[in-house]
């Protein structure tokens, strides 16, 4: 339409009747931006009026133009208001006081005036048990909406299914109220691509959540833990969502074996199922998730079985944490398998409280992204690889509560970026000096003690020597400490 304006105005510039003046300030109108409707202002007004906004959030709100309003977005050429961004902007956090900045109140059904309103966030807010927007199905150009997190009750409103063009879909902690809350309410979102109902209580669904959440063909992201779901079925004669690439079903009581099902959502990123009661082995199966950066299984109990090596097939992996369940056997060939990709990802590596056992590889030094290992309570042998010194991005070591033994490498010394050091309750011998101390810059816990009296691990630093890291917490129960390991203690704090 702008440039059929344009060239009408150069006819007339042709033709004698406008100055290039007069051009060129009706381009500048042309490409203007528009106001704001009045119908849709005052919508705006009644909605803020309903609300209480202790922190003055919404002081912005006044004026003819509601384009310009903190959190409000229009469509520049019609001037519609197609966006409310009012989730609390200072959620937990340290620079302000999320309370402070909570809104309150009730939703006016003025927001039924905006038709043209696509995206809306309340979330992180107070509506203090309001049963939330009754009218929300009206509202049927949404593609966005998040009232995570928002103190809002009730059961979730039936008429969500009228949503059709809904991408995105939070309703996290969105409600308390026990076995009403239903699914089927959701089988005609088929465009959602995110759903999180982390924290409501489902257990009406508990038999057939999987076949409503079958019925979402788009979907890419699914989180809904401590839902109270209880049963993970098995098998599903059709799987209809294999576009999924983010799984989070933790703290629901499963209490299965890990379904056949799951191994054909070969796009998983990230699969989430800890603080179930699953139970059996881990199937060969999972080196199917070849783009699986984090898998968390842990505080499932009776996972048992030996450690699969196949997972060491996981290149992309940044996260594995299988702590606290029964696996058992060794962990070389998972480690020598992660070392041999072309780039290893790894960062953070939890499989404490386990059976675990043998020796720890050299190839452990080769992740040199790793930044946490946590290996306590398991029955791992032998000493500490000296590779563990090439590990430059270990913030957090944990290694307490093994079999291991023999002398401490003094490689660790090199880790400049290690903060966490735990090495008690194994069978340590030897000497420790200044070497195994000499670049941690960042260390501020240091807890070294041995389980066996027959064997003896003696301090040896000099007198002089400067430590260069400040403690927080030291402990050196049952170790020999000569007279200089004072300098230790003097700086902790």
């Amino acid at each position: 339409m702008c440039n059929v304006i344009t060239q009408f105005l150069s006819l007339l510039l042709l033709s004698g009747f406008l100055s290039q003046g007069t051009i060129q300030l009706s381009s500048c109108i042309a490409n203007q931006n528009m106001d704001c409707l009045e119908l849709e202002k005052e919508a705006l007004l009644k909605f803020k009026q309903g609300l209480t906004d202790p922190s003055g959030l919404l002081s912005s709100w006044v004026g003819e133009d509601c384009c310009k309003w903190r959190g409000v977005s229009c469509y520049n050429r019609t001037g519609r208001v197609i966006k409310l961004k009012l989730g609390n902007p200072f959620p937990n956090s340290l620079e302000g006081d999320g309370t402070v900045s909570e809104l309150g109140g009730e939703i006016n059904p003025s927001l039924l005036n905006l038709k043209y309103l696509n995206y809306l966030d309340l979330s992180m807010n107070n509506f203090e048990g309001m049963e939330i927007l009754k009218f929300i199905g009206s509202l049927g150009k949404l593609r966005y909406l998040n009232l995570s997190g928002a103190s809002f009750d009730g059961i979730v409103p039936p008429n969500i299914a009228n949503l059709s063009n809904l991408r995105y879909l939070d309703l996290n902690t969105y409600s308390i109220e026990p076995n009403k809350n239903s699914l089927e309410c959701l089988s005609g979102l088929s465009s959602l691509k995110y759903l999180n109902l982390g924290g409501i209580d489902l257990n009406k669904d508990a038999s057939y959540w999987l076949q409503t959440v079958n019925t979402l063909p788009s979907l890419l992201e699914l989180h809904m833990p401590n839902c109270q779901l209880s049963n993970l079925p098995l098998s599903l004669p059709f799987l209809n969502f294999t576009s999924l690439s983010v799984l989070d079903l933790s703290n629901n009581g499963f209490d299965s074996t890990i379904p056949h099902w799951l191994f054909n959502l070969s796009s998983l990123v990230y699969l989430d199922l800890n603080s179930n009661n699953l139970q059996g082995g881990l199937p060969d199966a999972f080196q199917n998730f070849t783009s699986l950066q984090l898998l968390d299984l842990s505080k499932n109990s009776n996972i048992e079985g030996e450690f699969p090596r196949t997972l060491g097939n996981l290149c992309y992996l940044r996260t594995l944490i299988l702590s606290v369940n029964k696996l058992s056997g060794e962990i070389t060939e998972f480690l020598d398998g992660l070392s041999a990709c072309s780039y290893s990802t790894l960062e953070n590596l939890d499989l404490g409280f386990n059976k675990l056992t043998g020796n720890l590889p050299d190839s452990l030094g080769h992740l040199k992204n790793l930044r946490y290992l946590q290996l306590r309570s398991n029955s791992f042998r032998g000493p500490i690889p000296e590779s563990i010194g090439s590990l430059s991005s270990l913030q957090e070591l944990y290694l307490s509560q093994n079999q291991m033994g023999g002398i401490i490498p003094d490689s660790l010394g090199q880790l400049s970026s290690l903060v966490v050091q735990e090495l008690n309750e194994n069978s340590w011998e030897g000497v420790i000096t200044e070497a195994h101390f000499a670049n941690l810059s960042s260390l501020k816990q240091l807890s070294i003690t041995k389980s066996s009296p027959n064997v003896s691990l003696v301090f040896n630093i000099s007198s002089d020597w400067a430590p260069p890291f400040k403690l927080t917490y030291i402990n050196l129960r049952s170790c020999q400490l000569g007279s200089q390991i004072s300098y230790l203690a003097q700086n902790s704090k």
